[in-house]
């Protein structure tokens, strides 16, 4: 399979570095590393974060768990390292810092490694496969990766997808993301929005077109297919002007005013026509199923499930 070819690269490599963690201390695949390449204990106070390390937000309950199951089974998975060329007896994680945390949140004074050699892109790229492999990154601490890789060790968008065994495409719409304004980025971070969301709105044309159509998503709770939807609508082309009107300038502008009501209250595309007797025509547009559930549920005054 295609795939499967895609992950042969990096991702591949670093699984060999890492031991199973369905495995015991004393299981083979950890005496088979310690004769391999150096199974040692050492001090939690000689390892540092790698200073490549993608991922910056912890979640601090997960750790409290993982920090109660350190405490009750020790570490099972030897944590990865490389020496740290600026300190002499030191080390960076190149695999492992949620276990170094909880391992210092369970009081433990040493935890297992495995000591390998590795250049700044190298750990740059193990950390970026650990943690995509792990889903343990947001899409902009994904995104903020790709990038950096790109600048600062000169690979393209079609390296980038062979080593953490991804396609191009989405490389690159991973890294598209980093051009949304800084309110958009925030909502990513914060859980606010996912990516689905967040490259529906880079369709639209402007930052400020952006913060608009995002309060709207946050304000109606809206989940990508109806973002989606949302986005197609205000990138449709502006109807041509009506013929000059006959009606009192003063009757045009309520309706017109009406008009913008109607849209804000129900985000579509909504006509009012008035006739001079009074009566007249509510139009009111929607694009798919979950359109009319939703406008249903608002005219209604029923919660759309």
């Amino acid at each position: 399979m295609a795939g499967d070819t895609k992950r042969r690269g990096l991702g591949r490599g670093l699984g060999a570095l890492i031991v199973n963690t369905a495995t015991t201390p004393a299981s083979p695949e950890v005496v088979a590393q310690a004769d391999a390449g150096g199974l040692r204990m050492v001090s939690v106070e000689q390892l540092a974060p790698n200073p490549h390390q993608p991922r910056s937000n912890f979640d601090e309950t997960a750790l409290a768990e993982l920090a109660a199951s350190i405490q009750a089974h020790g570490i099972i998975q030897p944590l990865v390292v490389t020496a740290n060329p600026t300190a002499l007896g030191a080390y960076w994680l190149v695999a492992g810092e949620r276990r170094w945390r909880a391992a210092q949140m369970a009081g433990l004074q040493e935890v297992p490694v495995i000591v390998r050699e590795a250049s700044p892109q190298q750990l740059m790229e193990w950390a970026l496969v650990e943690n995509v492999q792990r889903a343990d990154l947001n899409a902009l601490e994904e995104a903020t990766a790709y990038q950096t890789l790109m600048e600062e060790f000169g690979l393209t968008q079609a390296d980038v997808a062979e080593r953490v065994g991804k396609s191009r495409s989405a490389v690159a719409n991973t890294v598209r993301l980093l051009n949304l304004p800084l309110e958009a980025q925030e909502a990513i971070i914060d859980g606010k929005i996912s990516a689905g969301h967040a490259r529906a709105l880079l369709a639209l044309p402007g930052a400020d077109a952006i913060r608009s159509t995002l309060a709207e998503i946050l304000r109606r709770e809206l989940n990508v297919r109806q973002t989606e939807s949302l986005v197609r609508r205000k990138l449709e082309p502006a109807p041509d002007p009506p013929p000059p009107a006959t009606v009192d300038p003063q009757v045009k502008a309520h309706i017109e005013d009406m008009e913008r009501r109607f849209r804000s209250a129900l985000g579509t595309k909504v006509s009012l026509n008035r006739n001079q007797d009074g009566t007249g025509k509510l139009i009111v547009h929607f694009y798919n199923d979950d359109d009319l559930e939703t406008l249903y549920g608002l005219i209604a005054g029923e919660e759309h499930g």
